[in-house]
């Protein structure tokens, strides 16, 4: 695999350290709540891999990844190149009760929204393999006949010119965004999140410290990083007790990327 240049420059120590992580996590039973959203079938996704295939620009397939496809993605990428999508940026906007939250303590996760500039990567796939890497992504990212839209092609620049790229979650709608969250109050409802999947600051860690690796620095994840590890040293050990699930919750959003 080719790997992209990176900036030349150190990578900065976290404010958010793995001690933080561990203070921040506890263990929660998975659960089931009462949904709105319908599950994604096999059909679904076969549409939609079909869909994107004929969307698909000439050349090599190309998935923009801006969060935790960085540190955890679903397949082997040819080349990881540094791209930058412009007219939009990270924030954690999207709420969730399951998965990084509960009903009780949700969590946010992350998306793309209007404004700004995103640096990230864009991750080549194997030519022949385009379809089960597209399908792979699709059952990670959109789990829900709802969510099944909530994927773009965006132009991406690069040092060797513009490509486009597949992006999941820019832009998304409905009632479980916050548009306009204030990074303070984001921190304290971070720093307190944690569901099955581990919990919210664990997420933030893991992304900004990969983007660090990958001489990237997104500064509003940068202070919000600082705050979350603020936020967790003002709680005394042992405060975080496990949260139990309510039956009258309300359905999560439940993005990964």
């Amino acid at each position: 695999m080719t790997m992209m240049n990176k900036n030349r420059f150190t990578p900065r120590t976290l404010h958010l350290t793995p001690n933080h992580v561990a203070r921040a996590t506890r263990p929660v039973e998975d659960f089931a709540y009462p949904s709105a959203f319908t599950r994604a079938t096999d059909e679904d996704y076969a549409t939609l891999v079909e869909q994107l295939m004929a969307e698909r620009p000439e050349g090599p397939l190309h998935i923009f990844a801006y969060g935790s496809l960085i540190w955890k993605p679903t397949f082997e990428p040819v080349t990881k190149r540094r791209a930058v999508a412009r007219g939009w940026h990270r924030q954690f906007c999207m709420l969730i009760r399951g998965h990084r939250g509960t009903p009780e303590a949700p969590g946010l996760m992350m998306a793309l929204m209007s404004g700004g500039r995103c640096v990230g990567l864009a991750l080549e796939v194997a030519a022949g393999t385009e379809r089960q890497v597209l399908e792979d992504l699709c059952r990670r990212e959109l789990p829900f006949v709802e969510t099944l839209a909530d994927h773009r092609w965006l132009q991406l620049d690069t040092v060797e010119g513009p490509i486009r790229g597949l992006v999941f979650w820019a832009g998304p709608t409905g009632p479980n965004i916050r548009r306009s969250f204030p990074l303070p109050l984001a921190a304290a409802q971070m720093a307190r999140a944690c569901g099955p999947r581990g919990s919210t600051a664990e997420y933030l860690h893991n992304t900004v410290r990969s983007l660090e690796e990958h001489g990237i620095r997104d500064r509003n994840l940068w202070t919000l990083q600082r705050l979350v590890a603020e936020e967790i040293n003002t709680m005394p050990l042992g405060q975080v007790q496990r949260v139990e699930p309510s039956a009258a919750s309300q359905p999560p959003v439940m993005p990964v990327n």
